[in-house]
């Protein structure tokens, strides 16, 4: 009798690559992009129907909670925002304000004191539709 070599079996992963690069591509297709990167979690006031904002290459985007302000993502305190504001060159930038509508308005006063302080007039409240 002849002896019988014993070959490895090896399984073929070539299948297995394809279905995970088509999963990946899937996956990357299929995802949800957020817009803007936001500091602070805000509940917004709705409005039934609001004017659409042309969006311009660069714009300011300011938030303001209870407790907290964020300056284009960055949280910071109303007081060293001034010296963002202060930066600005050219005067008629966009800027888009998110406040929560549970801020008081004393807070919501003090901020656009400041922007009226600086000349910056080009102000957009952002709401919920």
């Amino acid at each position: 009798m002849k002896k019988r070599s014993r070959e490895a079996a090896a399984p073929d992963i070539t299948p297995m690559i394809d279905v995970v690069f088509l999963l990946l591509i899937f996956f990357m297709v299929s995802t949800v992009f957020k817009k803007d990167e936001m500091a602070l979690l805000l509940n917004l006031p709705k409005t039934e129907k609001g004017e659409s904002v042309q969006k311009e290459q660069k714009t300011i985007y300011i938030e303001l909670s209870k407790t907290e302000i964020a300056y284009n993502g960055e949280k910071t305190t109303l007081e060293n925002i001034e010296g963002s504001l202060k930066a600005i060159v050219k005067k008629t930038m966009p800027i888009d304000l998110r406040i929560d509508k549970d801020v008081k308005y004393d807070r919501v006063v003090q901020l656009i004191g400041k922007l009226k302080k600086y000349e910056l007039t080009n102000v957009s409240l952002i709401t919920d539709e």
